[in-house]
């Protein structure tokens, strides 16, 4: 720990900074920046609390060693030797507690992020297991205390989803969930099949950070905007007007519906927001590229293509291939128990940054 100790005294220099920072009226009336510091506050706050345990309990292993130099009784050395050994552990604790909080954070894990759920190839199983997976994420997400916001639909048959893109919005929203983006996989006997063959089918995840106005400057002028009538749920006034909107990013060829908001002007700025988020990503997707190349990638940015998860049904499994981890829990997974899969992957990202000796 010595090596870190002139960086944990600038962090807590850092600390007492942004903490006058904070209250400085100044600082208030520009919410953005306020905003940022306040979470670096947050995160700077656990890291200086922790480090000042650690001293704490530093200071108590130096005065029990001399008690121990300078004590002759041997009752007294007995209940000291124990406390030494307690305290040595206790600081041992804390110094992985200290490197684990130094591992610098993704710039976006504090964003909300927009969700979006594919069916891919298994006919009409596939869309019911896309409809599996988001029912999944909407207990997951209700248990966090977050809130989610359907943005477009589009229905399967058999109470299927071919698609469904959808906003999640909370605290570190997009640090959790990042690590949904991939094919999940489903082995299990469909409903239609009358002969009891497991049948294998899968659906896309794709989780994107939020773009805000400043992470990406959209030129209107490359953008096409068409209007529509909806064709999903919504009642009489959704197929009486052309609420639906279409918008055609022009350089890049993406294109964006959102058509379950009660307005069209609703629905354009949805579009706007998953348009932007999509065009931000597309970025970020470049620099993990580029860091790839230079070491091992995390499992926050592998390929979306790539079968991150398989849930096996027959066997009550679920695996994740990328960590390879295994839990017989699948009945309870699918209610939205996503805790242990999601602390499991974000150890592993850390772990990984520690062994590469990413610290901040």
């Amino acid at each position: 720990m010595n090596d870190l100790t002139a960086k944990l005294a600038a962090t807590a220099d850092r600390y007492n900074e942004v903490a006058k920072l904070v209250t400085d009226p100044a600082t208030i009336s520009d919410q953005k920046r306020y905003a940022g510091l306040m979470r670096e506050y947050r995160d700077l706050e656990a890291l200086v609390l922790a480090f000042r345990q650690y001293e704490m309990v530093v200071a108590n292993i130096a005065s029990t060693e001399e008690l121990l130099r300078t004590e002759t009784d041997t009752e007294m050395r007995e209940m000291a030797i124990e406390e030494l050994a307690a305290l040595q552990m206790q600081k041992e604790q804390g110094e992985s507690e200290i490197k684990m909080m130094l591992i610098p954070k993704d710039p976006e894990d504090h964003k909300n992020c927009i969700m979006e759920i594919r069916a891919g190839t298994g006919g009409d199983e596939a869309g019911i297991f896309a409809a599996d997976l988001f029912r999944m994420y909407s207990k997951y997400i209700e248990r966090m205390g977050w809130v989610l916001e359907v943005l477009n639909l589009t229905e399967g048959t058999l109470g299927g989803l071919k698609e469904i893109v959808f906003r999640v919005s909370g605290q570190e929203v997009y640090a959790t969930l990042k690590f949904e983006s991939g094919v999940h996989r489903v082995q299990r006997v469909p409903e239609t099949e009358s002969q009891g063959r497991v049948h294998t089918s899968a659906a896309t995840v794709a989780v994107l950070p939020e773009a805000e106005e400043v992470d990406v400057v959209l030129n209107m002028n490359d953008i096409r905007k068409d209007t529509f009538r909806s064709s999903g749920a919504g009642g009489q006034h959704v197929n009486k007007t052309e609420s639906a909107i279409r918008l055609t990013h022009i350089p890049t060829g993406l294109v964006v519906e959102c058509q379950d908001g009660r307005s069209q002007h609703q629905n354009y700025d949805r579009a706007l927001t998953v348009l932007r988020s999509r065009l931000y990503e597309a970025e970020l997707e470049k620099k993990n590229t580029e860091r790839a190349a230079h070491r091992k990638s995390l499992v926050s940015t592998g390929d979306r293509s790539a079968k991150i998860r398989t849930y096996n049904f027959p066997q009550g499994r679920m695996t994740d291939h990328r960590i390879g981890l295994t839990l017989y829990n699948l009945g309870a997974i699918m209610e939205g128990d996503l805790e242990d899969i999601s602390e499991a992957l974000k150890l592993h990202e850390n772990t990984e940054k520690l062994q590469a000796g990413q610290t901040i």
